[in-house]
């Protein structure tokens, strides 16, 4: 099959393609004829050796999210059969033709698989986040990149909940924000200050998924660095403040998700669909941070 692949750090010109062996399925497992693979910050970030990560020993085939059609399946698995469309987490890379995944949701008819492939990693973050601040009903969230794929789902859960959402973005964003549910505000000095305008009463939570220096602020209107969780400030462990990172995969929530995108409760957005053949260009599209949405690679 084919794949993409990077076998050294480097920039996007590091990704190519290349012809690998298909995954089989074991246990618990399905495969997946890929429709659609998302493009996420953390594929960029390992591509690019900012992770931490060792050089990597073998062809990496990058990509954490993919929908498509089961063509194979493992011991143990139910509920799915092979012609059923499908949107989870890749436990093989997902920039490939084919894709194993362990934890995945149905999609249902009408939904596009360049839709469904935003959702997994938003989601279950989101979530987590969520959890993390133990947001109730009633209480203002400070959400900031309220208009990212991550702060997108994590507005519109909260507002769901029923939580008042002040939401952080660029001014281009404002308009995005607030059809969200939340009251956009932007970034940048006198943050505080317009915040507190917005919220006379103070803010509860604050969920940073930014990662654009805003913890400071985000420690004042709080008092403290008590209910105040990044997923994406290093600084994080400087000011005290929790940063949220080990993954909480849960396919009910995932198909809580794809329902409501089906029925139109929700909304996520697409900003480019490529070739996978154009994976060095989507990568620098991530990296521009001027998609306006998630980018997608459809086999």
């Amino acid at each position: 099959m084919k794949a993409i692949v990077f076998d050294a750090f480097g920039g996007p010109e590091v990704l190519h393609p290349v012809d690998v062996p298909a995954p089989e399925p074991g246990p618990g497992q399905v495969r997946v004829r890929v429709e659609a693979a998302a493009v996420n910050g953390w594929d960029v970030k390992y591509r690019a050796g900012a992770t931490g990560s060792r050089e990597p020993a073998a062809p990496v085939v990058p990509g954490l999210e993919v929908a498509g059609i089961v063509d194979a399946q493992g011991d143990g698995v139910t509920g799915v059969a092979p012609g059923d469309r499908v949107v989870g987490f890749a436990d093989t890379g997902g920039y490939a033709e084919l894709a194993l995944t362990s934890t995945f949701a149905p999609v249902p008819d009408g939904v596009p698989a360049t839709s469904a492939v935003t959702l997994p990693v938003a989601v279950e973050t989101a979530h987590r986040v969520l959890r993390a601040v133990g947001l109730r009903e009633g209480e203002t969230l400070l959400v900031h990149g309220a208009s990212g794929s991550v702060g997108a789902l994590t507005v519109q859960l909260a507002v769901a909940r029923g939580a008042r959402v002040i939401g952080t973005a660029s001014a281009a964003h404002q308009d995005r924000v607030a059809a969200l549910g939340a009251t956009p505000t932007t970034y940048g000095a006198g943050l505080v200050e317009r915040v507190r305008a917005l919220a006379p009463d103070g803010v509860d939570a604050v969920v940073d998924a930014a990662g654009a220096g805003a913890l400071p602020d985000s420690i004042a209107l709080r008092g403290g660095t008590g209910r105040i969780v990044t997923i994406a400030d290093p600084a994080a462990s400087d000011l005290g403040v929790e940063f949220s990172s080990r993954s909480e995969r849960d396919a009910g929530d995932l198909a809580h998700a794809v329902a409501a995108l089906a029925r139109g409760d929700l909304v996520s957005t697409v900003g480019a669909v490529l070739p996978l053949a154009e994976a060095p260009r989507a990568h620098a599209l991530v990296e521009s941070r001027h998609a306006g949405g998630k980018v997608v690679l459809a086999p």
